[in-house]
């Protein structure tokens, strides 16, 4: 599963971001994704990658996010 292109795809479906924008330094903050958009990618991505995130702290980043995903 290559999970920053699964959240590339997510993030230009649901906030057209382009997603050669999207890399795994590119802060939250900087893509302008607030906390009502993080808790839409998780649970998208808890629906495309069969996963259960639960309630995941600290992620400030794309590479927290697949960094947290890889350690489930």
């Amino acid at each position: 599963m290559d999970t920053l292109q699964i959240i590339k795809d997510i993030l230009q479906d649901n906030l057209e971001i382009d997603p050669e924008t999207v890399t795994l330094d590119s802060t939250l903050e900087s893509l302008a994704i607030d906390s009502l958009d993080l808790v839409e990618l998780i649970c998208d991505l808890e629906a495309r990658c069969d996963i259960q995130l639960g309630y995941p702290e600290n992620l400030n980043s794309v590479g927290d996010i697949v960094a947290y995903i890889e350690s489930l």
